[in-house]
């Protein structure tokens, strides 16, 4: 274990509080005009899945875990589960459906993904920042909407819902953030 003062913890660290480990899943500091500055924290516990909200003030030391974070491929899912392969060693790894979350909608073929391991299981998987996609379909655009501020709901293939500018339309492979999927622009392939 590693102290680390609060304001340092961001998004996918593990820490460790009264022998049990914790997920961060937000982090964010508050500097108020007077007082003390804190660190709100936002967590789940790793070994039943309870959301926990921590507050220290950000010169608090907090006891970090090390795990070991690794880069994978994903193969695969299937009913036991999302398997992952090293590619240095070859060797597979099986997620259960609560680590890799919301996120499942993103994993494609071959993906290269960060999983976090604590004991040879796999705790908490990072994606890459940004993802391609395709949009699947959109709303029309509405007369009269100006095109640099104005932006209209899409689905894109894997299901998931974002808006973009108005000309972009079914068919067009677009990048988009995985952190809140917000559009970052037309794919370059």
């Amino acid at each position: 274990m590693v102290k680390v003062i609060a304001s340092s913890l961001r998004k996918g660290n593990i820490v460790e509080m009264e022998s049990r480990l914790y997920l961060v899943l937000k982090s964010e500091n508050f500097h108020p005009g007077k007082g003390t500055p804190t660190t709100s924290v936002d967590m789940r516990r790793i070994s039943d899945g309870v959301k926990v909200a921590e507050r220290w003030r950000t010169t608090e030391m907090v006891e970090k875990a090390s795990v070991d974070e690794r880069e994978y491929d994903f193969l695969y899912a299937d009913g036991e589960g999302y398997h992952f392969m090293n590619p240095e060693t070859y060797e597979q790894i099986a997620v259960t459906e609560d680590v890799v979350g919301e996120d499942k909608v993103f994993l494609t073929d071959g993906m290269k993904v960060y999983l976090q391991t604590f004991e040879d299981a796999a705790i908490a998987m990072t994606l890459p920042q940004r993802v391609t996609v395709e949009i699947a379909e959109t709303e029309p655009v509405v007369k009269g909407q100006t095109a640099s501020s104005s932006y209209k709901p899409a689905i894109c293939t894997n299901g998931l819902r974002v808006l973009v500018p108005p000309h972009i339309g079914p068919g067009i492979r677009i990048v988009i953030n995985t952190e809140d999927y917000s559009y970052q622009g037309r794919a370059q392939d």
